[in-house]
């Protein structure tokens, strides 16, 4: 009888295979997104209407994040991200930030071992955001992560931890000023330039001392990857909640009903094709 179990679970895995190869050949005919990023929103609601104990969503959100990956690198997108910790979400109560610092650390350990999707895929991994703020142990498992996996170039995962947009702004202008006083000391220094003036002393101020969206951008976090082509947030709400506004100006926003335990492949299906009737309909 457990054999029997076996073979048709067997059977169901390898067609459920083929279909996928089959739709992936399919929206490979058209062009396929560089970045995705995913808002994984929903997990604790999940956990309530399901009643299920605290925490439950979170690991059930990690175990479709994986499929997702899966299902992003076989279609060849690149660049995946996923927010995963909020800064805001250090308010949380106490037990619940320590349950989650708890529970990153040891998804984050696992993305080394030997059959992890990190090492199937080639995956280069980034942890995004102010690492600061972390935990000891969580921040060095981080940095473990992004050392061992440095040689991967195949696909890159950028996880948003103690990550808010306006955080990585703010920090990018502070290092972009820092970076153009120094230039000014250096300038000033060599008798080349006095404050905010041109090389040949007339009082003028010069463009190249100004701070431009390039002097920005150099110094985001996110400078590993482009600007998403699409950010995926589930639960069905429409609001980015400070998660890469400076980098999704022209990105496309879907919002899909569920809640993140739940988003399957036909979610990232959809999010494709209205990818591409959005390049169809920009050509035009």
């Amino acid at each position: 009888m457990m054999g029997h179990k076996e073979n048709q679970d067997s059977l169901t895995s390898n067609l459920g295979n083929i279909v996928r190869r089959c739709l992936f050949g399919v929206l490979s005919m058209g062009p396929i997104p560089d970045h995705i990023a995913f808002i994984m929103d929903g997990n604790r609601r999940y956990s309530r209407r399901l009643k299920l104990e605290e925490g439950a969503g979170h690991k059930l959100g990690f175990t479709a994040l994986m499929s997702m990956l899966k299902y992003c690198y076989e279609l060849e997108v690149k660049y995946i991200t996923v927010y995963a910790f909020s800064i805001d979400n250090f308010k949380r109560r106490p037990e619940e930030v320590k349950f989650l610092m708890e529970l990153i650390q040891e998804k984050v350990e696992s993305l080394l071992k030997e059959d992890s999707i990190v090492n199937q895929y080639g995956v280069r991994v980034h942890f995004i955001g102010d690492l600061r703020l972390l935990d000891d142990s969580v921040r060095l498992a981080a940095e473990k992560a992004m050392a061992a996996t440095a040689g991967n170039s195949k696909a890159v995962l950028s996880i948003c931890i103690a990550y808010t947009s306006t955080n990585e702004i703010v920090n990018a202008v502070q290092q972009s000023c820092e970076e153009k006083w120094d230039e000014l000391r250096i300038l000033d220094s060599c008798g080349a330039a006095y404050g905010l003036t041109d090389y040949t002393g007339n009082g003028h101020t010069t463009e190249k001392h100004s701070i431009g969206v390039m002097d920005i951008e150099k110094h985001m976090y996110m400078k590993v990857a482009p600007n998403p082509d699409i950010v995926v947030r589930t639960s069905g709400e429409n609001r980015l909640s400070n998660f890469l506004i400076w980098q999704s100006a022209h990105s496309i926003l879907y919002s899909p009903s569920v809640l993140w335990p739940e988003i399957g492949l036909w979610h990232l299906v959809w999010a494709v094709l209205n990818f591409q009737r959005n390049q169809a309909c920009s050509g035009k």
